[in-house]
C-alpha cells in the first residue's frame, strides 16, 4: 500500500510540473507574440527611406533568419512581413530589385524572396545579382503557376527553390522552415579553407570543417597519403582533402595482396553509391598488407582518414626517389591550398560531401585533376 502511495505521489508529481512548465511555455509564446506583434504596429511609424525608398523593416529578438522580400505588390509584401515577422523572423520588404541589391551590400540576410515578374528588374535578375555579389544568401523565387518554367530556370542562377503564390501562411511558413533547414545543414557542412598540421594526438579532436594533415605524414599531390617505417614499409591511405569531398565513403577496393606498383600507378578505389574514385600509389613497391579492420568499418574515416585508418601497406622499393616528390609539413600544406583555391574558383562549392552533388562528366573532371599525381 505504502509502496503504490509512493508511486502515486511521484505521477502526480510529474503531472504537476509538466502542467505548470506548459503553463509557463504558454505565457512566454503569448509574450513573445504580442512584442512581435508590437513590433509589427511600431514599424508601421518608422522612416527608413534613408536606406531604401520604399524599404519597411520589423525586427524582433533572437530572430530565426534575416529576411529581404523584394515584389512590386505591397499587398504581396505586407503579408510577408505579417506571417513572417509573428513566426520570429527579422523582415525587410522593398519593391525594386535595385533596392533590394542596394541593401544586400550593407546588410546581413540569410534569404533574399524575390518575386520573378516585376517592371524595372525581373526576379531572374535579382538572382543573378544576388548569386554574384552574396553567394552567401539563399535566394527564393515568388512565382505564379504560369511562370513555374522560368521559377525552375532561375535554380541554374543559383537560386534555392521557389514558392508558388498566392499561398496559405502555413503553407509559407512550412516553406520557410524547411528552406532554413537546408540551409543550416548546408553551413554545417561548408569546409573552411583553412589547413592545419597537427600533433598525432590533435588529429582525433581537429575539427571536422577543417582541413589536417599529421605532422611527419607524406602528401602526395594525387591526395594519398604515406607514413614511413624503419622497416622500409609505407602505410597509404586517402588524405583528409579527399574524403571530405568525397564524404561518406560505402566501401574500399583494396589492391592485391603481392601486386607491385610504381609511383603514380591506380593503386586502391574508395566506392560511393554507384561511383568509386580511384587513388594512386605515392611510392612504388609491392603491397604486403591491407587493413582489413578499415573495410569492417569504414566509420572510422569519418574521425580522421590518417593514422590506424591507412588503406594497404607497401614495401618500398624506389624510396630514394619517390620520397622526394611527396610533400612534408609547410609544403603539404601548400599543396592542399593550392588545390582548395582551385577547387572554389571552378565555381563549384567547397562542402562536405561535394562531389556527391556532381554529375558523372563533371565527377570524372575533378578526379583527372585533384586525385591524379
Amino acid at each position: 500500500m505504502v509502496i503504490l502511495l509512493l508511486f502515486v505521489s511521484v505521477v502526480l508529481f510529474v503531472l504537476a510540473d509538466l502542467a505548470v512548465r506548459e503553463a509557463i511555455r504558454r505565457v512566454a509564446d503569448k509574450r513573445r507574440r504580442r512584442e512581435r506583434e508590437d513590433a509589427l504596429n511600431a514599424s508601421l511609424n518608422l522612416d527608413f527611406t534613408r536606406e531604401a525608398k520604399t524599404l519597411k523593416r520589423v525586427e524582433v529578438n533572437d530572430p530565426a533568419a534575416r529576411i529581404l522580400c523584394v515584389d512590386d505588390e505591397e499587398v504581396i509584401l505586407s503579408s510577408f512581413r505579417k506571417i513572417l515577422v509573428l513566426d520570429g523572423y527579422n523582415v525587410d520588404t522593398v519593391e525594386t530589385g535595385q533596392e533590394a541589391l542596394g541593401l544586400i551590400q550593407t546588410h546581413h540576410y540569410d534569404f533574399v524572396f524575390t518575386d520573378l515578374k516585376m517592371p524595372a528588374m525581373s526576379g531572374v535578375d535579382v538572382v543573378k545579382a544576388v548569386k554574384h555579389m552574396r553567394p552567401d544568401i539563399d535566394v527564393v523565387v515568388i512565382t505564379g503557376y504560369a511562370s513555374v518554367d522560368t521559377a525552375v530556370e532561375c535554380l541554374k542562377h543559383g537560386a534555392m527553390d521557389y514558392i508558388q503564390k498566392p499561398f496559405t501562411a502555413d503553407e509559407l511558413l512550412a516553406f520557410v522552415k524547411t528552406a532554413l533547414l537546408k540551409r543550416r545543414d548546408r553551413v554545417e557542412k561548408q569546409l573552411q579553407p583553412t589547413v592545419h598540421i597537427t600533433r598525432s594526438a590533435e588529429a582525433e579532436k581537429a575539427g571536422s570543417r577543417e582541413f589536417n594533415i599529421p605532422g611527419g605524414v607524406l602528401i602526395s599531390k594525387g591526395h594519398t597519403w604515406a607514413s614511413l617505417a624503419q622497416d622500409g614499409t609505407v602505410k597509404v591511405g586517402l588524405d583528409d582533402f579527399a574524403k571530405k569531398l568525397i564524404g561518406p565513403i560505402d566501401g574500399v577496393e583494396f589492391p592485391n595482396v603481392g601486386m607491385t606498383v610504381k609511383a603514380g600507378q591506380p593503386l586502391f578505389r574508395v566506392r560511393q553509391k554507384n561511383h568509386s574514385v580511384q587513388f594512386h600509389a605515392p611510392a612504388g613497391g609491392k603491397v604486403v598488407r591491407i587493413n582489413a579492420a578499415l573495410g569492417e568499418d569504414l566509420d572510422a574515416l569519418e574521425l580522421t582518414p590518417y593514422h590506424k585508418n591507412w588503406v594497404c601497406e607497401l614495401e618500398g622499393d624506389n624510396l630514394e626517389v619517390d620520397v622526394p616528390a611527396l610533400r612534408i609539413g609547410r609544403s603539404a600544406v601548400a599543396l592542399f591550398q593550392e588545390d582548395i583555391a582551385r577547387f572554389r574558383g571552378s565555381a563549384k562549392g567547397l562542402s562536405i560531401g561535394e562531389l556527391q552533388n556532381l554529375d558523372d562528366a563533371q565527377r570524372e573532371a575533378i578526379a583527372r585533376d585533384f586525385f591524379r599525381p
